[in-house]
């Protein structure tokens, strides 16, 4: 079956769209990526996305949103077909993550009831019908309704690809948000443990685009960060965060590391490039804290493999390495996979175990009280 994935991030600097043909089920399951391409939000778009995340807004703007991000969804697919010369009736099915607006993990009080809820915007249905292809989204709402976190989900995707009989392995995405799943050589997808690090590239990318006046939206090959000096006292008060010392299975967002936060660190007296030298060692430091408090008293790293935008920034990679000098640091492309494609690739195959009637996540990595079927389907009609 040939399924497109698409893929919105927290970072909102695009719409990743890979076509992927998989075949069999579960964990038996193979998939081979047919193609893959990042369509641009129009200008503006992003800026909207982002006025409406995490904060008080109308109805309005997030039912109009919802409506053009799912259009513009549909559309980019129909840019990666053209592109990539595969007839978009060839698509059987599609799995859209949407545009995460609000995640909220930890329960909190509404009228005397405790909610956790989850927001991803991007309507199924307008993809559905520019595509007359069946999709599946809105696949973090079941796990948090069994009582899971609802992320990270990738972890039954990074079992599929990257378990292994002798080798301990770790995929890590460093995305908006970092997040890793652990592997032990020789166990079952219920050994996995997995958790969201902390920021990934959404704080540097917040940082530049204010220190360049929007001119960048984000550090390319980490040049800023390497004029910059990490500002030591700044750097361990933010690491002394009590989220790094939590036990898994846990997630951040937005909500944790978002304008707030940003306006914070523009309040210290720190050259633009040293703020971001110090994002950039953040998300590393709390990637390496993660695997030495979470994984490496379960089991050894053999292998770290690492997808997402924040591989191409060799800051945080070589700081990254320096932190693990006994781990072989790869990337998913090692593997036979872009690491800019892992995420869709990952809603893809959610779609098409969700279209079978199987169940997708893991609940050693969310947290659920058991597997769940995820996401909604929106049929093409006629």
């Amino acid at each position: 079956m040939l399924v497109a994935g698409i893929m919105s991030g927290t970072s909102v600097d695009g719409i990743d769209v890979v076509l992927v043909n998989i075949q069999g089920e579960g964990f038996e399951q193979t998939v081979r990526i047919e193609g893959f391409q990042e369509v641009p939000f129009p200008a503006g778009i992003r800026k909207e996305v982002l006025a409406i995340s995490n904060t008080r807004t109308h109805t309005a703007n997030i039912s109009q949103l919802n409506f053009l991000l799912g259009t513009l969804f549909g559309e980019a697919v129909v840019e990666t077909c053209k592109c990539t010369g595969i007839p978009i009736e060839k698509i059987e099915l599609v799995g859209s993550h949407g545009q995460t607006i609000y995640h909220q993990a930890e329960g909190s009080d509404l009228s005397g009831r405790e909610v956790r809820s989850t927001m991803q915007i991007g309507e199924a249905a307008c993809i559905a019908h520019i595509l007359k292809t069946p999709v599946v989204a809105d696949f973090r709402p079941a796990d948090m309704a069994a009582g899971g976190q609802g992320a990270p989900l990738v972890p039954f995707v990074d079992y599929l690809l990257f378990r292994h009989q002798t080798d301990n392995r770790v995929a890590l995405n460093i995305g908006g948000i970092a997040n890793l799943t652990a592997i032990p050589a020789y166990s079952g997808a219920e050994s996995v443990i997995a958790f969201d690090t902390g920021p990934g590239n959404m704080v540097i990318d917040a940082l530049v685009e204010y220190s360049t006046k929007g001119a960048r939206s984000y550090d390319c090959n980490g040049e800023m960060a390497s004029r910059g000096k990490v500002n030591e006292p700044l750097l361990a008060e933010l690491l002394a965060d009590q989220y790094y010392r939590q036990p898994a299975p846990k997630s951040t967002g937005r909500e944790q590391s978002g304008s707030a936060y940003v306006a914070k660190l523009l309040d210290q007296d720190i050259t633009p490039e040293s703020l971001i030298a110090t994002a950039a060692r953040l998300t590393s430091q709390t990637i390496v804290l993660g695997i030495e408090r979470l994984v490496l008293p379960i089991m050894p790293v053999n292998q770290l493999i690492v997808s997402g935008g924040g591989l191409h920034n060799p800051v945080i990679m070589q700081d990254i390495q320096k932190g693990l000098p006994a781990t072989e640091v790869l990337t998913s492309s090692d593997f036979g996979i872009e690491g800019d494609a892992k995420e869709a690739l990952a809603f893809a195959v959610f779609a098409y175990e969700t279209y079978h009637g199987r169940p997708s996540n893991l609940p050693s990595a969310t947290g659920a009280s058991c597997s769940k079927i995820l996401g909604k389907i929106s049929l093409a009609g006629d």
